[in-house]
């Protein structure tokens, strides 16, 4: 088998698996009723837009479609790392609730560990640093103008 069958098949498994935690995002997201507000949607259009843009890097692996999932993908990172700041913002609120003469290092060390998950948004990011890895280096992506100069480079050696 071909080292570039095993690149092939590896980029297909990554961009399979991102696919896999958008859609297991959205399941724990409605097992959790994660829709009280607004905000609470974002990890649901985010991980849409993730799955959307990885059914078309898989099925049109094409410089366009790979440069979408790349922004989609950061887009994904940008709203993980919002949600984990929301996730310990209600979590250190919650805890000045309940004890309103604690300090604030100890209401944060208590919003650290509280109702809110504070790892849970990092899954998207974690879909996303996979989708970004099946595009490194990808083929598609190569810059059009790179094969022209080689072909000019080859043209100088021979002569």
């Amino acid at each position: 088998m071909s080292a570039e069958i095993v690149v092939q098949r590896l980029r297909r498994f990554l961009l399979v698996l991102a696919g896999s935690l958008c859609i297991g995002t959205v399941v724990d997201l409605l097992l959790v009723e994660h829709r009280q507000d607004l905000v609470q949607f974002i990890p649901f259009i985010l991980s849409g837009l993730g799955l959307i843009a990885v059914a078309a890097a898989l099925f049109r692996p094409q410089r366009t479609t790979l440069r979408a999932l790349q922004i989609v993908m950061v887009l994904n990172i940008l709203g993980s790392l919002f949600g984990v700041y929301e996730h310990v913002e209600y979590n250190m609120a919650f805890a000045l609730e309940i004890r309103p003469n604690t300090t604030t290092s100890a209401a944060f060390w208590a919003a650290l560990s509280g109702a809110n998950p504070l790892l849970a948004p990092g899954i998207l990011a974690l879909a996303a640093i996979i989708a970004l890895a099946a595009t490194y280096y990808h083929p598609a992506l190569e810059d059009a103008t790179a094969g022209i100069r080689d072909t000019g480079n080859r043209i100088r050696d021979r002569t």
